[in-house]
């Protein structure tokens, strides 16, 4: 039996007491240089698996990060994406980290403490030359293979679609599936088993940089005082090629997450032409198109599969936190004609 969502408390209230509390320990404020300064807890923003808190003082405000839980089965997940942060701290393009607490001592959940970004999100109308530059210094950013802590995709295609067909399969086994959806994403499944084969384009020409897997218009903050835009949200990063990245961003699935926008093939172009203009490899200009086609399919079932697991998860056992505007649009997903408006012109012959 599905249950109601709207009745769940929100945990953003309960843990702001918790984060006024936790803040009055002195132990993090000298590694902030923000020891002398009062400081009030504002609710900024919350995800499924996150709630972020503004510590807004006279001088200087930052981002207080608890996290709620995990979508890559990590329990060091606040330790992980602050590591992230800390490779990526010189971009210029991701927020500055500052602290991290995950021994559950003074709060009982692994906490962050980061740069402040005021802005408003991404506009994919107007910001789309900005978007192509924040991830053209990304992927370029010098990191040392050996010495990151990332989660690597050496099989590209493989890893996500292992991925899908555990996702999928809660949808599967669901007495909630639409019988449709379910038989048609069956279908989906097979014919990308059997598309894998266009892994050994990625594994004989392999190109690793960050990529952040996440890459919806929410994750931009963008300053238009100050020209800045910054890419936010690194809790799902991985070493792995560029494409995942573009294609996630370009995927109706992630415009359409909070907004009605959808790329037109000219807006597309314009997009990635920007991109390759900001490149200093040429082999990467040269072979980004080829990239990007052997992905863009397994990056749209990996976007239709957490929102099949997600629609059933919301209505029965869910471990993230609820959230209304994420269970409208995963209603809105889990339709059969947007679900084959998707797959059915990849899948012709």
């Amino acid at each position: 039996m599905a249950k109601d969502i709207s009745s769940q408390r929100d945990p953003f209230d309960d843990y702001l007491i918790k984060v006024e509390n936790y803040i009055q320990s002195s132990q993090w404020r000298d590694i902030c240089g923000i020891s002398g300064e009062d400081l009030k807890v504002l609710p900024l923003a919350r995800g499924e698996y996150n709630l972020n808190y503004l510590l807004r003082g006279k001088e200087k405000s930052l981002v207080f990060r608890v996290n709620m839980g995990t979508q890559i089965d990590r329990d060091d997940q606040i330790v992980y994406e602050f590591k992230t942060l800390k490779l990526l701290q010189n971009s210029g393009v991701t927020p500055i980290p500052c602290y991290v607490d995950d021994s559950r001592n003074l709060l009982d959940r692994g906490i962050s403490i980061m740069e402040y970004l005021p802005g408003r999100s991404l506009d994919y109308k107007s910001d789309l030359r900005d978007a192509a530059r924040v991830f053209s210094t990304i992927h370029q950013l010098p990191v040392a293979e050996a010495e990151n802590h990332l989660i690597r995709e050496t099989e590209p295609l493989t890893m996500i679609f292992t991925e899908c067909k555990k996702l999928l399969s809660t949808y599967f086994k669901s007495p909630l599936a639409d019988p449709d959806i379910r038989n048609f994403l069956m279908e989906v499944i097979d014919w990308a088993n059997s598309y894998r084969e266009k892994e050994q384009y990625f594994l004989a020409d392999p190109w690793f940089c960050i990529v952040n897997t996440e890459v919806n218009s929410g994750n931009f903050i963008v300053n238009p005082f100050k020209q800045t835009t910054h890419l936010i949200d690194w809790e799902m990063a991985r070493w792995g090629d560029p494409s995942t990245d573009l294609c996630h961003f370009y995927s109706p699935l992630t415009t359409l997450w909070k907004t009605s926008f959808r790329f037109s093939p000219e807006g597309l172009s314009c997009f990635l032409t920007e991109y390759k203009k900001n490149l200093r490899s040429d082999h990467l200009r040269n072979s980004l198109e080829e990239r990007l086609h052997f992905k863009f399919p397994f990056v749209l079932l990996r976007g239709i599969s957490w929102s099949a697991m997600g629609w059933v998860a919301y209505q029965t056992d869910y471990e993230g936190m609820r959230d209304e505007h994420t269970w409208r649009t995963l209603q809105r997903y889990m339709n059969i004609d947007f679900i084959r408006s998707l797959f059915s012109p990849l899948m012709q012959p």
